[in-house]
């Protein structure tokens, strides 16, 4: 990589970061969005978004992200691929060092979003891709006319048992409380949906399966530790996320769950470093959200600019 110094360097292509970049391109801003898999995050896995203003009836995760992207090259944005290893602080440039070597800017925007969460239970690591994920828009076809298993209690498990409905036999939500976390409109589609089957109090223990993949799970119940079997070829996992802060460690303060810390202005504990959605510590994780975040760190990154000329 050249030894060019941007404005800005953004790392990550989700909301957030598609946002950043957008607002800094039309700033005028020499601005490089680096992002290690797809753009769009979470999102381009995520089926009907129904919360995100001006979209009535909806829209899916990836059409929203193919127009967050187009909109970013009207305005001249610069994206790369690449895995970010650390950020040195080196005064008013900061060294972004990746696997294909460094990168150089005057501001950093933080924008890594957050990665689903693993249940950490023996037979879970061993099954991944033999009948264990964790996106039931990615994997959910392949279970056509069988049981599943979800495991979670929240929006994101209401939303992809209805949406494993339409392929399986028979979907079991498994929930460890009596009551769910989604929000009621959810609840309400979920109870309506006879092909979908709440087991509450229950966790689940292990995982089993032989070289054909997955085959039962072991439950235990919650309130009489009695365990029971379940068959299923599928268990969908989505009991929330963790931040994809590996790289900050000894970089920006983190919080004890490994989120950023910032201000109300998205501004790290170092000057010119900024984060902005699923990132960063007490935010709500949804896009409308990380837009915010991105338009705000884009902001305070031109004015912060502006005036260390």
């Amino acid at each position: 990589m050249s030894e060019t110094v941007y404005d800005v360097v953004i790392i990550g292509g989700g909301p957030a970061g598609l946002t950043a970049g957008l607002y800094c391109s039309r700033a005028r801003l020499n601005t490089l969005l680096i992002e290690k898999m797809i753009l769009g995050g979470q999102v381009m896995i995520t089926t009907d978004v129904e919360n995100y203003p001006g979209f009535p009836g909806g829209i899916t995760g990836p059409e929203l992200m193919e127009r967050f992207q187009t909109h970013c090259q009207e305005f001249g944005l610069q994206v790369t691929t690449g895995e970010v290893s650390t950020i040195v602080d080196e005064g008013k440039i900061k060294r972004i060092k990746t696997v294909d070597g460094d990168l150089l800017a005057r501001a950093v925007i933080i924008a890594t979003g957050a990665s689903p969460r693993k249940l950490g239970i023996p037979g879970e690591k061993e099954m991944i891709g033999r009948g264990v994920s964790y996106c039931a828009t990615c994997d959910g076809a392949f279970y056509r006319n069988v049981p599943v298993a979800i495991n979670g209690g929240g929006d994101t498990a209401v939303e992809e048992a209805m949406f494993l409905s339409r392929f399986a036999s028979k979907v079991y939500l498994i929930h460890r409380r009596d009551q769910l976390r989604a929000v009621e409109v959810l609840q309400e589609r979920l109870k309506a949906n006879d092909k979908i089957e709440v087991l509450w109090n229950k966790t689940v223990q292990e995982a089993h399966g032989d070289n054909t993949g997955l085959t039962h799970l072991t439950l235990e119940d919650t309130q009489s530790g009695e365990q029971s079997t379940l068959e299923t070829t599928g268990l969908f996992v989505a009991i929330g996320v963790t931040p994809i802060t590996h790289f900050l460690e000894g970089v920006v303060d983190l919080n004890d769950d490994g989120y950023v810390i910032t201000d109300t202005q998205c501004q790290t504990s170092v000057e010119g470093i900024y984060a902005a959605g699923d990132v960063r510590s007490g935010v709500l994780k949804q896009i409308a959200t990380a837009v915010g975040d991105g338009a705000t760190a884009a902001w305070v990154v031109e004015k912060f600019l502006s005036e260390n000329n």
